[in-house]
């Protein structure tokens, strides 16, 4: 089993810059791939970024690409998402989430998630 909680968000202008935070703990998490998603009211949960645990990996969507990046600490056990001008758009809860699974890109390649943090941006 793995744990994931995330923390950082919160209510912030537009322009401004945030980080999120993921905890995991549990067992080990070598071989996994860590993903970052978002979801708004009524829309489908939307990848952002994802980062193998053990190379450290990146790929990001197009939302994300030019304004998110995302880091690990291996000795932490954090994942991290720094998320740079922030717009209005970017309202929305964010989820951490782990994948036994390379290049999983797909919602339903993930097998565990955290409880998410909202984020807001104010125009």
């Amino acid at each position: 089993q793995v744990r994931l909680v995330e923390s950082g968000g919160g209510l912030v202008q537009a322009g401004d810059s945030l980080r999120l935070a993921c905890q995991a703990s549990g067992r080990t998490l070598v071989g996994y791939t860590m993903g970052w998603f978002r979801q708004t009211p009524g829309k489908e949960r939307d990848l952002l970024a994802t980062i193998t645990w053990s190379g450290g990996s990146t790929f990001y969507a197009d939302s994300a690409k030019g304004r998110f990046i995302t880091t690990r600490d291996l000795d932490k056990k954090m994942v991290y998402l720094q998320m740079n001008n922030l717009k209005p758009d970017d309202t929305a809860v964010y989820y951490c989430a782990a994948s036994t699974g390379g290049s999983a890109r797909a919602v339903d390649q993930y097998d565990y998630w955290g409880q998410g943090t909202q984020v807001t941006v104010s125009a």
